[in-house]
């Protein structure tokens, strides 16, 4: 019983450690990310996305990285375009940039990780993104988008999709009244608490997975099942295996961050790491969701579709970082060794804090918990309708 204890013991304190660690990373990403949600106004997505040319992914590509990082909000989003006439090519491309080319995982990948991991998924989601259409374009039949289509009217509830229309809502005047009003503000105050409100659980469930095995698991079942040994083997084997990995840990988008830095320690290729980052929209969940939003047949094609881009995209940013000797030498992120001294990262979280607090008191002021409330048993029709965006978003429930 002692050695149980001790060993739950270690787990709790090494997940808690990694929290504290990117506590300030996470609060300054879904601030930023909430300014840019205010300012990108993606309540026409439909119009704007009309089909699959270069222009319109590139589009939804820029509209999905100005999007919050919920992988859940993000399918979410791209059913609603594509129900209201937005090409489905473009809608997936909008999915994957939201979970992958967001500000809040890319600073929480250098936090924890180091610069190059975050360039690595700067690089490789739009690699993704080009990869996919190309899938798509060679092996999509209009009848299989037909049929997907049909199952997608019948509006089949998945979730996150209050949120999700929170999202859509049309904004009044430019960004840079939008960001320098009280009404502004108060939007940005909401769609920060949206944000928290979305991924805590996954955040928690993948700091709490990560601090068991990084405290319990030993190093050498992390080398042999990653190859350690071999590096040829490991370069190819870690992106195949990386998203069959984020597959079983059920945690999507920046929750997934903490783990990554355990397998990258433990041994895990760097493409390896990319891939398993990647792998947030196959998750079991998510897959439930396809299957609900565009029936069993397009859900497999999604699912299988996704897995290769991710594996090809993560080989490609394997070799082209390899070539410029930007994949780090020592495998050493900070997984809470370090954690709670007095140091750059305590003041920084302290400053975070501060401005999480002064953020989530005007969302408390400005109505935020009553509107929580109604998207979150909002309806489970249209989630990308448009609202009128004269009043504080306080209001609009």
């Amino acid at each position: 019983m002692p050695t149980l204890l001790h060993a739950v013991g270690q787990a709790l304190y090494m997940a808690s450690a990694m929290g504290w660690e990117i506590l300030w990373g996470l609060i300054l990403g879904f601030a930023l990310s909430a300014v840019v949600d205010v300012m990108v106004s993606k309540a026409e997505l439909q119009r704007l996305l009309p089909d699959n040319s270069p222009a319109s992914v590139t589009r939804a590509s820029f509209l999905g990285a100005a999007s919050s990082s919920c992988s859940y909000a993000a399918v979410a989003i791209a059913r609603s375009i594509f129900r209201k006439g937005g090409d489905f090519t473009a809608a997936m491309a909008f999915q994957f940039a939201s979970t992958n080319l967001v500000i809040e995982l890319g600073i929480l990948l250098v936090a924890l990780m180091g610069w190059s991991f975050g360039a690595a998924e700067f690089v490789g989601g739009p690699l993704m993104i080009a990869l996919l259409v190309v899938f798509f374009r060679l092996m999509l039949r209009p009848r299989m988008v037909d049929a997907a289509r049909a199952q997608a009217e019948r509006g089949v509830r998945g979730k996150m999709e209050g949120h999700a229309g929170m999202a859509t809502m049309a904004k009044r005047g430019s960004w840079r009244q939008r960001l320098t009003s009280g009404e502004g503000w108060t939007a940005i105050s909401h769609f920060f608490a949206m944000n928290w409100s979305m991924l805590w659980k996954d955040i928690a469930i993948g700091l709490l997975i990560s601090g068991t095995l990084g405290a319990l698991v030993p190093a050498s079942f992390w080398q042999a099942l990653f190859f350690a040994d071999n590096p040829v083997l490991s370069r190819l084997w870690g992106p195949v295996v990386g998203p069959l990995i984020a597959v079983a840990s059920f945690t999507c988008s920046i929750g997934n961050v903490p783990l990554a830095a355990v397998l990258w320690n433990g041994g895990i290729s760097f493409g390896g790491v990319t891939a398993f980052i990647f792998g947030d929209l196959i998750i079991l969940p998510i897959l439930n969701i396809y299957r609900k939003y565009y029936g069993w047949r397009m859900s497999l094609f999604l699912t299988s579709t996704f897995y290769v881009a991710m594996v090809v995209a993560a080989l490609a940013v394997e070799a082209l970082f390899g070539l410029f000797g930007w994949i780090p030498s020592v495998r050493h992120a900070d997984i809470g060794q370090a954690a709670f001294s007095w140091n750059y990262t305590t003041v920084l979280n302290a400053l975070a804090l501060a401005l999480a607090g002064w953020l989530y008191a005007r969302y408390r002021r400005t109505g935020g918990p009553a509107m929580m409330r109604a998207m979150e048993g909002g309806d489970s029709g249209d989630v990308g309708h448009e609202h009128d965006s004269g009043h504080e978003h306080g209001h609009h429930a």
